[in-house]
């Protein structure tokens, strides 16, 4: 199955998308320092399971347009991720795949429209309840230090230094042992115009200050902290360096009947990257049963 990038508008918004296959939309979602380009041998075996697989570029992230007002919250996310199921998926419930920021995304956008959603899938950051318990501990704190760096009106000078190496950094403490050198060029690519790297750094800091975010998608916002209704696999990644530890006991607690949890040997936070057919084949039995 061939995968071509395309271009729609969707929210107002030229989006860039990668897709794949017809039928039923599996839509994709990547997270931050990300493209969509980790998702290419799971959309491919999801075509070939009967699936339309979309994956585009979050907004704020090249070739994604940048929007108006030059953020990103969380909540477009998922008024982006309702605007790509009614302009691809119609009535039909869809499939919602998301990793890191795309997780969050995943879980604002099955609250907020639970009808439109038949199976979630997401991996490497657990639903916030988890996270909000993790956060009184100290390695977790410790390992979201970066987060305090973009709230600082220094911090796109700091990530766009030696042409992003604060991101090279992140991908080497995240995934541990991964070489990211045919990965990484395209995450360069999609931040290093300031505009998009500003956008991208707005998602932290708006889920820092509601303020930043638009009063007609508060709502939406506030569907993230829900945990999913809907039969959801979460993945993790036993080395991550993001989400450190092994969370899924937690996170099985708060989710839905029919879901499951999976922890992933030989891999870090991006591990549809780094164990792409594990990934691929624990999503189609999922999808599948």
């Amino acid at each position: 199955m061939e995968i071509t990038q395309q271009r729609a508008t969707v929210r107002d918004l030229d989006f860039a998308y990668l897709t794949c296959g017809e039928g039923p939309l599996a839509l994709l979602w990547h997270g931050f320092p990300d493209t969509p380009n980790g998702w290419r041998p799971l959309m491919t075996a999801l075509a070939e399971a009967g699936y339309r697989a979309v994956a585009p570029w979050a907004r704020g992230y090249a070739p994604t347009a940048v929007p108006a007002d030059g953020g990103s919250p969380i909540a477009a996310w998922v008024d982006d991720a309702i605007g790509f199921h009614e302009a691809f998926g119609g009535d039909e419930p869809a499939v919602l795949i998301g990793h890191d920021w795309g997780a969050l995304m995943a879980y604002g956008a099955a609250g907020y429209a639970p009808e439109r959603w038949r199976k979630l899938v997401v991996a490497s950051v657990p639903p916030p309840a988890v996270i909000a318990a993790k956060l009184t501990q100290y390695d977790q704190v410790k390992s979201f230090w970066y987060q305090y760096v973009f709230l600082q009106p220094t911090a796109e000078g700091i990530v766009a230094a030696d042409d992003l190496e604060f991101i090279r950094r992140l991908w080497g403490d995240w995934s541990p042992g991964y070489d990211a050198s045919d990965d990484i060029g395209a995450v360069i690519e999609a931040l290093r115009e300031p505009a998009h790297l500003t956008a991208a750094l707005h998602t932290y800091r708006s889920m820092y200050d509601m303020g930043l975010i638009p009063p007609q998608l508060i709502d939406r916002a506030m569907a993230v902290m829900t945990p999913p209704t809907q039969p959801t696999l979460y993945l993790h990644g036993a080395s991550d360096g993001c989400v450190p530890g092994d969370p899924t006991a937690e996170v099985a607690s708060v989710l839905a009947p029919g879901s499951s949890t999976r922890l992933l040997d030989g891999a870090g936070h991006f591990l549809q990257y780094e164990r792409p057919k594990v990934v691929t084949d624990l999503v189609l039995d999922f999808l599948a049963d």
